[in-house]
């Protein structure tokens, strides 16, 4: 088969280099984990503008960093990348009862909320907040604490209880202006992006990189006007922002 001779390939490669490459041979899994985290980033990149030749780079990126981590687990005698294939196959089959057996599941929410309660109660998970990484980053981790809770049922019901608890955060920032009401904001600000069912970590990525755009167009604008966008008083600033955004 294509796929498992393109695997076996892989493997044995990256064996290789983890005996005559010094630097493969230096790394551990906690070395190796921060690349692991950037691959992963860039794949969500890729993933979000649509960018299918950069996602299938990416992908295999992120792909050689399994094999990668795979090995040194069989190095250490815990596994390898059959027992990580098949244990996964097999949590999957057990995940998806609407698919394999006769369990129904009409939609995505229907098939979220089962799938969390089977990790509770079938693979000895215990707590609301069962394996959640604190390592996350902070949006990642407020969405994960967030659906962990709504499993057990404590969440708004609908999109306006998330936005009016939103509305309500907000107004007390306004009252008072401190770290914990931002905290708050931002926290209510994740909820909205579930009811969205966005990841917020992403369409903040991507604000993020709409806003980097305008500010360059902004300053490109200036330039063809012969002015300097960075030494420009606000007013003048934002109005090269807004016709950016109207180019975009």
């Amino acid at each position: 088969m294509p796929l498992a001779d393109a695997l076996v390939e892989l493997q044995a490669l990256t064996e290789r280099l983890r005996r005559e490459c010094p630097w493969d041979r230096e790394q551990t899994a906690r070395t190796i984990v921060p690349y692991t985290v950037e691959e992963a980033y860039e794949v969500a990149d890729a993933a979000f503008a649509g960018d299918d030749a950069k996602l299938l780079d990416e992908v295999g990126d992120l792909l050689y960093q399994c094999v990668f981590l795979s090995l040194l687990l069989q190095e250490n005698a815990g596994g390898d990348l059959e027992a990580a294939a098949r244990g996964v196959t097999a949590k999957l089959i057990a995940r998806h009862p609407h698919v394999f057996g006769d369990v129904e599941a009409t939609s995505a929410h229907a098939v979220r909320e089962r799938w969390e309660a089977h990790k509770r109660d079938n693979e000895g998970r215990e707590g609301i907040f069962h394996d959640v990484p604190e390592g996350l980053p902070a949006l990642s981790y407020a969405q994960k604490v967030q659906v962990r809770a709504r499993a057990v049922g404590f969440e708004y019901p609908d999109l306006a209880g998330a936005v009016a608890d939103l509305d309500d955060e907000l107004r007390e920032l306004k009252e008072d202006f401190s770290a914990d009401e931002l905290g708050d904001v931002l926290f209510a600000a994740v909820n909205v992006a579930r009811k969205l069912d966005v990841d917020p970590e992403l369409e903040l990525r991507a604000a993020a990189k709409r806003f980097r755009e305008r500010v360059e167009s902004a300053e490109a604008l200036a330039a063809a006007d012969g002015k300097d966008w960075t030494t420009l008083p606000l007013a003048e600033q934002d109005a090269y922002y807004d016709r950016a955004k109207e180019l975009a």
